[in-house]
């Protein structure tokens, strides 16, 4: 199983902006220094506590202070991009990384992003994300002329052509034929992950979805396999978790559950977010349930993996049964405030060094 981290990432809006990015380039770091192998990071134009808007920029600011880990973007947000734009900057970061780069698509999930970039309807926007991935492809594959009719773009380049000189080519990227595929999910019985399996990109489930809703990933990545003759094994298939450990259960719930702690800001602002967009289903251990009954402490308890590392790593593999072979586990970032630094740091040390043995040994 590989093991990454997934950042959005979220910090109270009353911090500087310059000093989170500085800590969040510190945990890519860090990550990279103990082993992860990935580090993935979102996109968000219009939130303060969301605050990389992008994240192939922010990511380049580490290619030369990283060994080894692989970056991926988490997501570029295609609707509210030119398509030409998007395929000439990843193929540049992808050159300079040497290949590091994984490449993670999607709609979009902030609303006052959708806004900004008018996407509000859905259809729409979904529409606007697979045209934009279809006309991206196709300019890494092919030399020019290109002429690439859509209904959302229309892109030619026949005329200011100059092969000799150079003159005219969108650039491919390092790696061949493109960087791997990615594109992320956190609605119940998501078509995005049947789309993903059948297009041969890799689904990535979202860190605040029940487990019911990840096992319902695994249902529909099995159905698009199938659709296109492909074999379902969950081998490109990541599962995003929010993560605690410390020496004791009893240690690791009181961290989890401090008012004052990252989690519990979290998920507490993540809750109020969907509910002002009417969209709270996402993040319900029970569809049933009322939002009014809702807690904050309800939220973790089912979906924050904490404990002892043995006791952690029984829950890992217990979800992994449960919910179907994923091949990928992200941990989720969370803020650094106050202790929660401390805390963080110790959960990715233990994860990798205590955690990952045992469930990789009970994997087999």
């Amino acid at each position: 199983m590989k093991l990454g981290m997934f950042a959005m990432p979220l910090h109270p809006p009353s911090r500087s902006i310059a000093e989170t990015l500085a800590e969040d380039a510190d945990k890519v770091i860090y990550a990279d220094q103990l082993g992860f192998e990935e580090f993935w990071v979102g996109e968000h134009m219009s939130c303060t506590t969301e605050p990389i808007s992008a994240p192939l920029m922010f990511l380049a600011s580490l290619i030369h202070r990283t060994r080894q880990i692989k970056f991926g973007t988490g997501v570029i947000a295609l609707p509210n991009h030119h398509p030409a734009v998007v395929a000439a900057e990843v193929a540049l970061f992808d050159h300079l990384s040497h290949g590091r780069l994984m490449f993670g698509i999607g709609p979009g999930g902030l609303a006052s992003d959708m806004e900004l970039f008018d996407v509000l309807d859905g259809e729409y926007r979904n529409e606007r994300m697979m045209e934009s991935i279809d006309t991206i492809l196709q300019l890494w594959s092919q030399d020019p002329p290109y002429n690439i009719p859509g209904k959302h773009w229309n892109l030619t380049l026949k005329d200011m052509v100059i092969p000799e000189l150079g003159v005219g080519y969108v650039a491919k990227p390092y790696q061949k034929p493109h960087p791997e595929i990615t594109m992320t999910a956190m609605s119940p019985y998501s078509g995005s992950v049947k789309t993903a399996a059948m297009r041969g990109f890799g689904p990535m489930s979202a860190n605040f979805c029940p487990e019911w809703i990840i096992k319902s990933h695994w249902q529909k990545y099995q159905e698009g396999c199938e659709e296109v003759g492909r074999k379902p094994t969950g081998e490109d298939w990541r599962v995003s978790r929010n993560i605690v450990i410390a020496p004791t259960d009893t240690e690791a719930r009181d961290r989890v559950m401090n008012p004052q702690g990252s989690n519990y800001y979290y998920f507490d602002y993540l809750w109020q977010v969907l509910k002002a967009a009417n969209y709270t289903a996402v993040m319900k251990s029970d569809p049933k349930q009322s939002d009014d009954s809702v807690t904050v402490e309800g939220l973790m308890e089912s979906m924050v993996i904490y404990g002892s590392p043995k006791t952690v790593a029984e829950k890992l593999v217990a979800l992994r049964e449960y919910a179907g072979p994923f091949h990928g586990l992200l941990m989720a970032s969370m803020d650094g405030s106050g202790p929660n630094r401390a805390w963080e740091w110790e959960t990715m040390s233990r994860l990798i060094s205590e955690v990952m043995p045992l469930v990789r040994k009970s994997l087999g």
